[in-house]
């Protein structure tokens, strides 16, 4: 099995299309056929399947995916290794929540570029179903994750902060200047979430559950900062961390409601494959994280709310 058949499946994979992967692997359409062909042969089975003009994963094709990416991974890890000794460097490719890109991380990446200039460093944002494996196929490095435990054993973390998390609604809701909101309270109200997976979601919808409340109607999005302005709108209650709200609730574009309810706070991690190597960039990065919370300690929203919050 070679390095070069290894790569031309990768992109085949994730192309669909010889030609194209011809294109990007700089060779004839007939060579990355022959590559696969002799790929299949090795393995024993088929790992696509050409229907037509269309091509598919086989099966057998979609189990091997992953191992062939760790593999190419963890060779293109070990020759920057060599190629540069232990200075950070190389792709550094981390995955988090947007209220976490855009509200915590910022500061972290501005000193992580002044101290390590030759890291080339990437974030994005990913949903939480699709995040372990992108983790174990080697698509992220490592990723952050709101999450009070993590319980999957394939993976090693950092405990980083706690969260506080609001219900928010306009002014002019009538929860907002309810003295204490209680679950019930809840029942028949039009709710803004995030898509199913979040973690702060998934504790208010087992809260709801426990207690048999039924929201009147729940509208998912894929965006905190839509969420605020469907709020400011008068759309809806919204849940989101208060490192989003902050600002918001400073001018008193909507409140937080004083929930009466099981906190709804929530820790985050930093986690990655338990058999990933980790490289300079990878421990500069976590070392460079705990260092700041140790130096700043845990984000705290700059707000007054009226009425009592729990937990």
């Amino acid at each position: 099995m070679e390095v070069r058949q290894l790569q031309i499946f990768r992109i085949l994979a994730e192309e669909l299309n010889f030609t194209r992967t011809a294109e990007m692997v700089h060779t004839v359409q007939s060579n990355v056929t022959a590559q696969i062909k002799a790929l299949e042969e090795e393995l024993g089975v088929p790992l696509f399947d050409r229907l037509g003009r269309r091509v598919t994963l086989t099966d057998a094709g979609r189990r091997f995916l992953p191992f062939a990416t760790q593999a190419l991974a963890a060779m293109e890890q070990g020759q920057r290794a060599i190629q540069t000794g232990a200075a950070p460097s190389g792709p550094l490719r981390i995955a988090a929540p947007e209220s976490v890109l855009t509200y915590r991380l910022p500061p972290v990446l501005r000193a992580f570029r002044k101290r390590f200039p030759h890291v080339e460093l990437s974030f994005r944002p990913f949903s939480d179903s699709t995040l372990c494996s992108m983790l174990e196929n080697g698509k992220f490095d490592m990723a952050i994750q709101m999450s009070d435990t993590i319980s999957e054993s394939t993976f090693k973390s950092l405990r980083l902060w706690t969260e506080r998390i609001f219900l928010l609604g306009d002014p002019s809701h009538a929860l907002s200047n309810k003295r204490t909101v209680k679950p019930s309270d809840l029942a028949d109200q039009m709710l803004l979430l995030t898509e199913s997976g979040c973690g702060y979601r998934e504790k208010l919808d087992r809260v709801l559950a426990l207690q048999n409340v039924r929201a009147g109607n729940i509208t998912e999005f894929s965006s905190v900062e839509a969420i605020k302005q469907c709020v400011v709108a008068g759309m809806g209650l919204g849940l989101l961390p208060a490192i989003v709200v902050s600002r918001e609730l400073q001018h008193h574009q909507f409140k937080a409601l004083a929930w009466a309810g099981p906190s709804l706070d929530i820790t985050s991690h930093l986690i990655w494959h338990k058999d990933k190597w980790i490289s300079p960039a990878m421990a500069a990065f976590q070392e460079l994280v705990m260092q700041k919370i140790d130096d700043d300690g845990p984000l705290k929203p700059r707000v007054t709310l009226q009425g009592s919050l729990a937990g």
